[in-house]
């Protein structure tokens, strides 16, 4: 599951921009993460996103 997320991560975010420092890489990877986590649905989470799931699981 992690390899995925890592390969979802390189296609999307990390190979569709071209950083200019580490600060960059970082606001940016971590604005994909949320975007990930909170607004992406998920076809294998009933096209729910993470957060919603967690949600309903709790």
């Amino acid at each position: 599951m992690v390899e995925r997320l890592i390969r979802t991560l390189k296609e999307q975010c990390v190979h569709r921009h071209r950083f200019e420092t580490i600060q960059h890489a970082s606001r940016v990877i971590g604005d994909w993460i949320r975007f990930y986590n909170d607004r992406r649905p998920h076809q294998a989470l009933g096209m729910k996103t993470p957060a919603e799931a967690f949600t309903l699981a709790a």
